[in-house]
Formats: structure tokens, sequence, C-alpha cells
């Protein structure tokens, strides 16, 4: 089934490929700059602007006054700029939204990148390709390198242990990626739920506070810088051991894909929602859903697949709230 089809369901290869790249056109780059960039980026996002730089280009997530994620995005520094994403479905209203308070901050803006794309790369080969020996620099997620056409960013590895990285050209030349090595838009999709990376969607937007996605288990989450919008409901679930639902990843056999935002059930209550999904070509499919800790030992379905059973599956990195939650509970 063609991923040029916009009517066709994406479609991942099983197994996931461990090595090729795909340029990932669902996510649009902005770049924020003007001497107020960094005062307005650390006043709305969870992320310290102070450690983001060359060599380190960090996740962030931006929250409502209670806490909710409204965006999740990385951040690059270019020179003076500061680049980043958004899926292509919240663009719209997450940029809008930033741009309310970016109006305090004269000289400052907020536009769409020109000529910068994003590919997502898997495996070492290509990374190598582009890298050489500075890929040798890139040791954890986040970890990046400015070279001649882009700026090549190691990402979370699948939990299976296959490298990833983000390669964002910023210059006029095309990254030297060998098109016979493309893959599927849907196999990047698979390997970031795989990654335990989550993404929000227009049904899922607002709905969870960062640490409930994992993102502090992905750089995402600074909590020792100043104060941000969201920040007081973030930094008490965190400092309070108040966690009590986060990011697992499931597998069922021979089923449909549930939608994000549709409820997880346990034979007696709703117990968790889906936050991504993708079908892979034997028929399976696998998910990452937020379920409440004291939930997640118990056989799950989703609430219009009562027949389905959920396959726990690991993640690339733990996630000791968990246990916290299990030692309060008892």
């Amino acid at each position: 089934m063609s991923d040029t089809d916009p009517k066709a369901p994406a479609v991942a290869d099983s197994p996931l490929p461990d090595h090729g790249w795909t340029f990932l056109d669902d996510r649009v780059v902005m770049r924020v700059s003007g001497p107020g960039t960094d005062k307005f980026l650390q006043g709305q996002f969870s992320q310290n602007l102070a450690e983001v730089v060359e060599g380190r280009s960090p996740r962030a997530a931006a929250a409502t006054p209670k806490g909710r994620a409204y965006c999740l995005t990385r951040m690059v520094r270019t020179d003076a700029d500061v680049l980043m994403d958004f899926p292509a479905d919240l663009a719209d209203s997450d940029v809008s939204h930033l741009r309310k308070y970016l109006m305090l901050f004269r000289g400052t803006s907020m536009e769409a990148a020109a000529n910068v794309r994003i590919a997502g790369i898997l495996g070492n080969q290509l990374a190598q390709s582009l890298a050489g020996d500075r890929l040798d620099q890139l040791v954890e997620p986040g970890d990046s390198a400015t070279l001649d056409n882009g700026i090549l960013i190691r990402t979370e590895p699948t939990a299976e242990g296959c490298p990833r990285f983000e390669f964002w050209q910023t210059g006029a030349d095309a990254p030297a990626l060998t098109p016979e090595l493309r893959i599927s838009a849907a196999n990047w999709q698979a390997s970031e739920i795989a990654a335990g990376v989550a993404r929000l969607t227009p049904a899922t937007r607002e709905s969870f506070v960062p640490q409930m996605l994992n993102w502090q288990h992905v750089g995402g989450v600074h909590f020792k810088k100043g104060c941000y919008t969201g920040q007081e409901v973030i930094a008490r679930m965190h400092f309070l051991g108040q966690l009590k639902k986060s990011l697992f990843r499931f597998r069922m056999e021979g089923t449909s894909a549930p939608e994000p935002g549709s409820a997880l059930r346990t034979a007696e209550r709703a117990v968790g929602e889906v936050v991504t999904s993708i079908v892979y070509t034997d028929g399976s499919c696998e998910l990452l859903a937020v379920v409440r800790h004291d939930s997640a030992d118990e056989s799950l379905h989703p609430e219009a697949q009562p027949d389905a059973t959920l396959c726990p599956m690991p993640l690339p990195y733990p996630v000791p709230e968990r246990e916290k939650s299990a030692q309060s509970d008892t």
C-alpha cells in the first residue's frame, strides 16, 4: 500500500528495518529569532535554554497553566536562533497560541524556517556517512553535531537496540542519503513507538502532564530551571511523587490499531488512553498509551475491541516512577 496515498492507513514493515531513512514531512519547522528568543522560550517551555547549545539539541514541552502539554518539540540552536519542530496537524494552533506571548518581546519573531527539512535515520551506517568521525561525539540522545549542510542529532534508540538519528537539513544542498535506502514514513513512526517517544494529536492535545508521556525520560523536562507556564503543576508532580500514570508500549496481534485518544480498559473500568499507534504488515499493531500504574499488570484491551489483548513491550529507558507509585499504594 503506497505511503503517498492520503487515504491509505500507514503500515510499517514487519520486521522493522534496522537501517534506512525518510523525510519527516509531517513536521513543520519554525525558527525563533531576535533579541528576546531565549527569554520568550524560557518562559513557555520545560527546557532550560542555557542548555540548548551547539552540540546539544534537547526535547521540550509547552503546557497550559494546569500543566497539560499542548506541544512536544525539539530545540535546535543555530547561531543565535532556535529551530523547533511541530506536528503538521497541530502547528497552526500551537504557533498561534505561542505568538500571544511573543508579542511581549519586541523584535523577536517565530516564522516557518525556509528550506529546513528533517530526515529520520535508522542505523549507524547512514549517520556515519553524514558525520564521519564526528559520529563518535554523539553519545547520548540529544547530542548533536553541526555539519556543512545541517545538524545531526542522536535520538532515542528502539528498545530492540536500533540506533536512530534526526538530520535537520539547514543548507541548500540535500543530505547525502542513498535513495535506495529510503524507508516509509510508517517505519519511522513505528520506530518512534519502539523508542517510547510520544507524539500529540488533536485528540490528545492538553490531555497529559508531560511526565505522563515519559517526557522527562527523553530529556524533555528540566526540573531545576526557573518558572514557565505550567511549571508549578509539573514540578509538584515530580518532587512530591504524585505521578500515578505513565507511558507504556503494547502490542496486539491480528487487529486494527486503536485511534489516539481512545480508551484502554480492564474488565471493569477505563484505565488508560491511546497516544499513538501503528499497524504492521503482519497484521499486528503497536501502540503507546498512558496507563494507570495500579492497573498496568491487569489484562487490558481497547474499548472498541474487547476481544483483543494487549501484550506489554519494553521501552529503551527505565521509568522509576512506576515502582515508586506501586510502593506508595501498598
